[in-house]
């Protein structure tokens, strides 16, 4: 980093501090901190001003403090910085540091999508700049500052992942974050449970704009008809994009397990992942590619080495050698659609099965969306593996259609592991979606660690 504490102290507009020592790191998680590090003690299940011994032990030199100056640690080597409010605190760090770095800044949100296109952007802007993205899924409103105050001083572009589950927190995030330029990838059903409807959602999503620079750019996909009215009265450049449609046209040449080939503008490329889907967020990453400036070629080279987030469509191998597409990070009904529509059009060796947890915070239609998900099924699936309370909808669907299944409770994880393990032969290919809270990430553990 390149701040000092007495800068901090300034930043922060707290009096009668003097040190003018160099902060090398700033963490609100004490088991992280290593020398010379700031310690933001967050509240929290545990309030981490409880932890500040330990941060200290670790290697901390100055924290913020909200609690009575008189519980503050009284050690001649670590500095106090008294603030109202850590969280707010941390987050007006955060614009500080941003403003006197001066990076370029994408901001990507979306129902889906969001941390492939953060990578695949990454991969392709890195071919000419300093560049640095959102680590995992720190992407709320204490992720978002974490990846501020993380970014090396000679970021050039930094490329901000922002989620939400409420109404409110993308412009909160934009407003941080001051992109130049923006996307959002899909108007999906993630989040109805607490927005109630999609035409909420593309307005929760769309305030994604309320930070982006006057003169910015705001990357939309082509077929999502709630967004048109709503980007109208907007001054920012406005660009589409989609499969064979939008400013931003791609058609779909080749397809394997593996690799997506695609042309747009004449111009053949590939990305080392599944899915004509995700050909929609290489399509965003071209996008940012041309509006800062790279060539065709340099596009082109960063989306044939991108490198996805793991439990992002991953294949991984089974102990008996199974194939397995691990895609259980998180799950709605149009992701869960476009990722089993994309595995059935794969040519694969053995039976083609599925595994599928349920979707969360889809709210009073629930049941239905998961039943809706037999359509993807079908007859291209030899088997499919549910799992879930809200998956009995699916089970019924899959039921009066005479296709092949087998459920398990919530309670019976052991259960569908073990007849995993049992069923699956080593020329299978098995798809696990699910959202990340129903843990598909421990059978895929299993599965892949068995007999080992």
């Amino acid at each position: 980093m390149n701040l000092t504490i007495q800068e901090i102290a300034n930043a922060l507009a707290i009096d009668n501090i003097n040190d003018s020592r160099s902060i090398e790191q700033v963490e609100f998680d004490s088991r992280k901190i290593n020398q010379n590090a700031l310690f933001i003690p967050l509240p929290g299940a545990r309030d981490g001003h409880t932890f500040a011994q330990a941060a200290i032990e670790n290697g901390a030199i100055a924290m913020l403090w909200s609690q009575p100056l008189d519980l503050a640690p009284k050690l001649e080597q670590v500095t106090i910085l008294p603030v109202a409010d850590v969280t707010k605190a941390f987050q007006q760090l955060a614009v500080y540091y941003r403003e006197k770095i001066q990076p370029k800044v994408v901001a990507i949100t979306g129902s889906n999508g969001k941390t492939t296109t953060k990578d695949m952007t990454e991969a392709v802007l890195a071919q000419q700049y300093r560049t640095y993205k959102t680590q995992g899924n720190y992407n709320n409103d204490l992720g978002l500052p974490y990846t501020i105050l993380h970014m090396p001083a000679d970021t050039e572009i930094l490329i901000l992942e922002m989620g939400m589950d409420h109404a409110g927190e993308i412009a909160f995030l934009s407003t941080l974050g001051q992109p130049d330029a923006a996307a959002i990838t899909i108007i999906g059903e993630a989040h109805l449970e607490n927005l109630g409807s999609r035409e909420n959602i593309a307005k929760a999503k769309l305030e994604i704009v309320t930070g982006l620079k006057q003169d910015g750019l705001l990357l939309i996909p082509a077929d999502e008809a709630l967004l048109v009215p709503l980007v109208q009265p907007l001054s920012q450049e406005i660009r589409t994009f989609g499969l064979e449609q939008g400013d931003l046209s791609a058609k779909i040449i080749d397809e394997s397990s593996q690799q997506t080939t695609f042309e747009v503008a004449n111009q053949a490329l590939t990305i080392p992942v599944l899915g004509g889907y995700n050909v929609k967020n290489a399509l965003i990453a071209y996008g940012f590619g041309q509006y800062f400036g790279l060539t065709s070629a340099q596009i082109a080279k960063g989306l044939a080495q991108v490198e996805l987030t793991k439990n992002r469509t991953q294949w991984l191998t089974a102990s008996n050698g199974a194939a397995l597409l691990s895609d259980v990070y998180n799950a709605n009904p149009t992701a869960m659609g476009l990722v089993l529509d994309s595995f059935a059009r794969l040519n694969l060796p053995g039976r083609r099965l599925a595994c599928l947890a349920d979707m969360l915070e889809l709210g009073p239609d629930s049941l239905a969306m998961h039943a809706k998900m037999a359509e993807h099924i079908q007859q291209h699936y030899d088997k499919v593996y549910l799992y879930g309370s809200q998956m009995l909808a699916l089970k019924e669907a899959l039921a009066s259609q005479n296709i092949p299944y087998a459920y398990f409770k919530v309670d019976e994880k052991d259960q569908l592991i073990a007849c995993l393990s049992a069923e699956l032969t080593p020329t299978d290919s098995l798809l696990l979606k699910g959202s990340n809270g129903m843990g598909l990430q421990a059978v895929v553990q299993a599965l892949v660690e068995a007999n080992q």
